[in-house]
């Protein structure tokens, strides 16, 4: 099991929000009004770990390792948008979000492969560092940027702990997790290629409720995201190109393979489609 050596690291790094986090240092010169309403659009979108999880555990019931996992990633991820949401109690009060526009987000994604979402999330973890890496910089006041900073190093760990659940799948699976992996890499580093910001809160999952079915779809704002990117923090193509670098840095450690480009890693995922026949199969919610 992984669980029990995850929970031992993740314990060992976890920041306290009464001590680890510098409230003294507040300047109140240097939060902007623009700046307060996006902390709370990112403590409305962290509280998506909430039905994430109830999927996870739905569609994962075959895996009671990569479960209990989800007790430690569920805390981390709801600590951080009660952080932010502390931060507005704080010093903007008026900013803090409603019991009603959290739980505007909570509704059902429809059952998906275990796998893919997986490697969804592990894709979205990179990500999410990086726009709070560079929400950090944008900044100005210094509790904010500290808590930006302890964010994004939260969700660099969870990211490796999805690795390490990758890589136990591919022990399992063999071809079939790395078709899986390979197949949502290839969309999750394509991000210059689309209109929208590649995701999890951003991507449909829920057809009956098309096209309020995606988490940012049923913010306050529903448009603050792409603002949020492209005029605030400004996560242009340098940053971006990032991403993409550490998704196919972590690619060639699990398919022990060097990608450079998405191209390389779409060739792939083409000659893994033809190798599928007689692969083992994995059962549902088992990763």
């Amino acid at each position: 099991m992984l669980y029990p050596e995850l929970f031992k690291q993740l314990e060992s790094v976890r920041w306290d929000m009464d001590k680890d986090i510098p409230w003294d240092s507040f300047d109140p010169a240097m939060l902007s009004d623009e700046q307060a309403a996006t902390i709370k659009m990112n403590a409305i979108t962290e509280w998506a770990a909430l039905p994430a999880t109830e999927m996870f555990l739905r569609d994962n019931r075959g895996d009671s390792d990569f479960s209990a996992f989800m007790s430690i990633w569920f805390f981390e991820e709801q600590k951080h948008s009660l952080v932010l949401m502390e931060y507005l109690r704080r010093f903007r009060p008026d900013m803090v979000p409603t019991e009603e526009e959290l739980h505007a987000i909570r509704f059902e994604f429809d059952p998906a492969p275990a796998l893919e979402t997986l490697m969804l999330h592990f894709c979205g973890e990179i990500r999410l560092n990086h726009w709070y890496r560079r929400a950090s910089d944008w900044h100005t006041e210094p509790v904010i940027k500290a808590i930006y900073t302890k964010l994004s190093q939260d969700e660099a760990r969870h990211g490796g702990a999805y690795l390490k659940y990758m890589k136990r799948a591919i022990g399992k699976f063999g071809v079939e997790a790395k078709s899986a992996f390979a197949k949502v890499g290839v969309l999750m580093a394509s991000a210059r290629r689309t209109a929208q910001a590649l995701h999890p809160t951003n991507l449909h999952v829920n057809k009956s409720l098309f096209p309020r079915d995606t988490i940012q779809s049923r913010l306050p704002n529903p448009e603050w995201l792409e603002h949020w990117l492209d005029k605030q923090i400004n996560f242009d193509a340098v940053w971006e190109t990032k991403v993409v670098e550490r998704i196919l840095h972590n690619m060639s450690l699990l398919m022990e393979r060097s990608f450079t480009t998405v191209q390389e890693l779409n060739k792939f995922r083409k000659e893994l489609s033809k190798d599928l026949t007689g692969a083992p199969v994995a059962s549902p919610g088992a990763v």
